[in-house]
C-alpha cells in the first residue's frame, strides 16, 4: 500500500456497539481505484448477461463468470488489506478486542 493510503481509517459515529454507524475513509486515490474496478466488473456482468441472451456456449459464459469472480475477489482483497491495516489496528489499540471476531466472520464470508 502506498503511504497516502495508510491514512485511511474507520470510525464509529456513535460509541455504542449495537447499531452504531461505522464509516471508512479511503483516500481519493483508493476510492478511484475501487470505483474503476467496480465499473469494469459492472461491464463484465452486463457482458455475461448479453452472452446468455445470445445463447453463447456455456463454457465461454462460465469462463467469463470466473473472471468476474476473480475481479470481485481483487476488490475484496484491497478492502480487506486496508481494513486490517487501519480499522482493525485502531480498534485493537482502543481496547476493542471483539473486532477480531468481527474480522473472522468477514473473512469466512469472503472465503465461501
Amino acid at each position: 500500500m502506498i503511504e497516502q493510503e495508510k491514512t485511511e481509517h474507520c470510525h464509529t459515529a456513535q460509541p455504542d456497539q449495537q447499531g452504531a454507524e461505522r464509516k471508512s475513509h479511503h483516500s481519493d486515490k483508493m476510492k478511484s481505484n475501487l470505483v474503476s474496478r467496480l465499473n469494469r466488473i459492472e461491464g463484465q456482468i452486463r457482458g455475461v448477461k448479453a452472452m446468455i441472451e445470445k445463447d453463447t456456449y456455456c463454457d465461454d459464459v462460465l469462463n467469463q463468470i470466473a473472471a468476474v469472480q476473480s475481479a470481485l475477489n481483487g476488490v475484496g482483497k484491497l478492502l480487506l488489506e486496508g481494513h486490517m491495516k487501519s480499522c482493525i489496528i485502531e480498534r485493537i489499540q482502543a481496547g476493542e478486542s471483539e473486532v477480531i471476531d468481527e474480522l473472522l466472520v468477514t473473512v469466512n464470508k469472503l472465503m465461501k
